[in-house]
């Protein structure tokens, strides 16, 4: 299994919305949904930096990940133009293992 690790800085005025697209039930997660090897997202705001979130995105495996993004590459591109208006900056942590 492997996790997603994303961090952003979200627009004052945008905390709401991306949220709702971010959150364990929001759109990101309604389209990776479409892939049995994904098993969900998990939301997670700083409580020192109010404005700052880490999403960690869990998938069976890398590969299936890579598979998926592929495939719904227009999709994903597609929502994220929409939700870049949410945020200051956005950063990839990375990509890690469950050990």
């Amino acid at each position: 299994m492997i996790q997603v690790v994303w961090e952003y800085i979200v627009r004052p005025e945008k905390v709401v919305e991306f949220e709702t697209n971010y959150a364990s039930t929001g759109a990101w997660a309604l389209l990776f949904q479409k892939s049995p090897a994904f098993r969900g997202t998990i939301l997670l705001r700083d409580p020192e930096t109010p404005r700052r979130y880490v999403t960690i995105d869990v998938w069976a495996n890398r590969a299936a990940s890579d598979a998926f993004r592929q495939e719904h590459q227009q999709e994903y591109d597609a929502l994220d133009r929409i939700c870049e208006a949410f945020t200051e900056s956005e950063r990839s942590l990375g990509i890690f293992d469950v050990v």
